[in-house]
């Protein structure tokens, strides 16, 4: 048996139930899904922004273990937390899915098409 894809989410946790939607679609496509683990409080609250500094921080560790990402841009809505992300799996060579079509500085993409680019030579 072959090693499984390891994918990693990103998007705003506005759109957490697309999230479990495509976590639980990649899961029964074979793939190990990592994902946001929390969007808000127990009640309900909004997060800190040192908490939030400190989960980005995290979200990026789970790039660093992931085979690709799959950005939920539900509309095209890729927030400034989200394009970082991206810039950083692009740069660690990971590759980049899209939910929907959305232009991005860099390569052109269709949706569900992987791509990968470096960001060598990008100041």
């Amino acid at each position: 048996m072959s090693k499984p894809e390891v994918v990693c989410l990103c998007g705003s946790c506005k759109f957490w139930d697309e999230f479990q939607k495509q976590a639980s679609r990649l899961t029964l496509e074979g793939k190990i899904v990592l994902s946001v683990g929390v969007g808000k409080t127990d009640n309900g609250q909004e997060l800190t922004r040192l908490v939030k500094s400190k989960l980005d921080v995290l979200h990026l560790r789970k790039i660093d273990l992931a085979d690709s990402i799959f950005v939920i841009d539900v509309n095209g809505y890729i927030g400034e937390s989200t394009e970082r992300e991206i810039e950083y799996a692009i740069s660690h060579g990971k590759q980049v899915n899209y939910l929907s079509a959305k232009k991005i500085t860099g390569p052109c993409f269709t949706p569900g098409t992987p791509i990968t680019a470096s960001m060598e030579g990008v100041q």
